[in-house]
């Protein structure tokens, strides 16, 4: 009798200690019922304890629609779900029984998002039956967007905001091996922008540098499409890489970005072309095979710059089209 007195006063000194605790916590049920909804958690996620003791509902606090959170995944075995759950997470093995993981939450109550990191942990009884799995939280928002920030400088044009040379050569480099393994087209614009020392000559740096910044905003806004991707090439020279795209796909995004950039109306008096601020566009499309390499891409898309300018400026011009992986001849 003793014994088991002593027993309800260590469970329930546990459970005071786990409610007082700093660090945000909640405990499910081997049924995925909520057991213990801490007051850090009440503050993390302004859902009190009162209105989620004994139900399923702890997805609640944390996202808009229904879905698992880690402890979920731990009661019931679903760690193959994990990848399509959270934005970074370990392996079971990495952490004995344990999972931890990161992600970004809407918390629908305390009305603001916040990126968490989430450890999850089993507890068992005597004879390795589950019987809870605690889940601890930590507000990692501040950490994370001073890591955007970061990368977000470094993947980033200083001037024009769009993504520089380093990001186009990684991103081309990764959309070419894609397009590679699963046989798709691949296609590149390489934008100049016309008599663009001129420009700079006759109306100052200053002025010189608010032309890019808005030729680059102007490319950037006439991609409709998340994956395609803008970049400043080098000097007035801007890029777009437009993965699983044809030549008339390619051809119709080049041609908007030469109507726009008219339409911006910036004033040129020492262009031979317009009175305002063109650009000439060669473009290429290519379906890479095993022996190629993105370079080709490059070559080709170059060449038909070269082209647009040879025949007059202000245009779109394509790149011949050659067999799968062949290397198009420059000019």
């Amino acid at each position: 009798m003793a014994k088991t007195a002593n027993s309800d006063a260590h469970h329930t000194f546990a459970i005071r200690l786990m409610q007082h605790m700093v660090v945000p916590t909640f405990v499910l049920d081997a049924d995925r019922k909520v057991m213990i909804w801490n007051h850090a958690c009440e503050r993390l996620t302004g859902v009190m304890a009162a209105d989620i003791l004994g139900t399923q509902d702890h997805w609640r606090a944390f996202y808009d629609e229904p879905r698992y959170c880690l402890a979920d995944v731990l009661v019931l075995e679903r760690e193959d779900d994990l990848s399509s759950l959270y934005t970074s997470h370990t392996e079971p093995s990495e952490t004995g029984n344990g999972l931890r993981a990161e992600n970004w939450c809407t918390m629908p109550r305390a009305g603001h998002r916040l990126y968490l990191a989430i450890d999850a942990g089993p507890i068992y009884d005597d004879h390795g039956k589950l019987i809870a799995v605690v889940e601890t939280l930590r507000d990692m928002t501040e950490q994370k967007l001073a890591q955007m920030a970061l990368q977000n400088l470094a993947e980033s044009d200083g001037l024009t905001g769009i993504a520089n040379r380093r990001t186009f050569d990684d991103r081309l480099r990764l959309e070419w091996l894609r397009a590679q393994r699963e046989g798709l087209p691949l296609s590149l614009a390489l934008i100049d922008v016309d008599f663009f020392k001129r420009f700079n000559d006759g109306y100052g740096h200053q002025q010189g540098d608010e032309c890019l910044r808005q030729v680059a905003s102007t490319v950037a806004a006439a991609l409709f499409r998340p994956g395609d991707l803008a970049a400043r090439y080098g000097g007035e020279e801007f890029a777009v890489i437009m993965p699983g795209t044809l030549e008339h796909g390619a051809n119709a995004v080049a041609e908007r970005i030469c109507d726009r950039i008219r339409q911006l109306a910036l004033p040129h008096a020492h262009s031979d072309v317009a009175a305002h601020v063109t650009v000439s566009i060669g473009i290429a499309t290519l379906t890479p095979t095993a022996d190629a390499d993105f370079p080709a891409l490059v070559s080709a898309a170059d060449a038909a710059l070269y082209e647009s300018k040879h025949a007059g400026r202000n245009r779109v011009t394509a790149a011949p089209q050659a067999p799968a992986g062949e290397t198009l001849a420059t000019t």
